[in-house]
C-alpha cells in the first residue's frame, strides 16, 4: 500500500521523536562516601580511595596540612554556592531536595547502608524468629542492618564525622525552610568547634580520622536502650 507523499515528513517526525537521542545511563555506587560535615559529597571510585582525605585536601587551601575555621567556612561557602542552583542566595526546599535526591541521594533514611571502601561484602543477615521485636528484625535485615549495622545512625550521619542526619538541612537555624549563606556559615563554625575537640582552632587529618571509630567500631552492635548516647555532634534522644 502507498503511503500519500503528504504523509511522509509526519511519519519521519513521529520515528525521530520515537528514537532516543541518546542511551540513559545510570550511575551506581560501589561503596559508601564520605559526607562532609556540610553535607557535601565524596566518592569513591576505587577499593583503596580514601574519601575523607579527598575533603580534607580540598578543604586545606593552602596544602598545609592544617584546617582552619577559616578554611571550613571558605569550603562552606564553595559548596553553598553549588547547592544554591538559581544563585538567588538562599538554598530553598527545592534546592534541599535537589540535594537530598541528586546530590547526595546516600543520606536519604531508607537507603541502604554502603560498605566502606575495600570492605568485604558483609554476609546476609537473616532475622530471628524469636526475636521479639516482630518485623523490625527483618526491616533491618533488608536494609543492610541500617539501624543495627550503623550503630544507630541514621542519613549523612553514616558516613560522615558528626551525627547529623541531614547536614543541609540541619543548618536552617531560623526553621524559615529556607538557608543563607549566614546561616549556612553559622554552621560551619559550630561544626567545626565539635571537630575541634582540643579547642586548638587547628584540625589534622589525623585528629579526623581519629573521630571516624568512634561512630564506626560499634557499628555492629545495638547500643543498649538506656545507654546515653556519646557520639560526635548532636545526641539522638534516648529510647522510651
Amino acid at each position: 500500500m502507498l503511503l500519500p507523499a503528504s504523509l511522509l515528513p509526519f511519519l519521519a517526525s513521529v520515528a525521530a521523536a520515537a528514537t532516543p537521542s541518546a542511551p540513559i545511563t545510570v550511575t551506581g555506587h560501589a561503596w559508601a562516601p564520605f559526607i562532609s560535615p556540610m553535607g557535601e559529597p565524596f566518592r569513591a571510585h576505587s577499593p583503596t580511595d580514601d574519601t575523607l582525605a579527598d575533603w580534607f585536601g580540598q578543604a586545606d587551601r593552602n596544602h598545609d596540612a592544617v584546617l582552619t575555621v577559616d578554611e571550613m567556612l571558605a569550603n562552606a561557602a564553595r559548596f553553598y554556592a553549588l547547592l544554591d542552583v538559581d544563585h538567588n542566595g538562599e538554598i530553598d526546599p527545592d534546592e534541599i531536595a535537589n540535594y537530598e535526591w541528586e546530590v547526595a541521594p546516600d543520606i536519604q533514611i531508607m537507603s541502604k547502608t554502603r560498605r566502606a571502601p575495600g570492605d568485604a561484602s558483609a554476609p546476609p543477615r537473616h532475622s530471628d524468629p524469636a526475636d521479639d521485636s516482630g518485623d523490625r528484625g527483618s526491616r533491618a535485615a533488608g536494609h543492610d542492618g541500617y539501624l543495627a549495622g550503623s550503630g544507630g545512625l541514621q542519613g549523612a550521619a553514616r558516613y560522615g564525622l558528626l551525627n547529623i542526619p541531614e547536614p543541609v538541612a540541619a543548618a536552617d537555624s531560623d526553621f524559615k525552610r529556607g538557608i543563607s549563606l549566614a546561616e549556612f556559615e553559622q554552621a560551619a563554625v559550630a561544626r567545626f568547634a565539635l571537630l575541634d575537640r582540643a579547642h586548638s582552632g587547628r584540625l589534622t587529618l589525623a585528629q579526623l580520622q581519629a573521630l571516624r571509630p568512634a561512630i564506626t567500631v560499634n557499628r555492629h552492635k545495638k547500643r543498649a536502650k538506656d545507654a546515653a548516647d556519646t557520639r560526635v555532634g548532636n545526641p539522638l534522644p534516648p529510647g522510651n
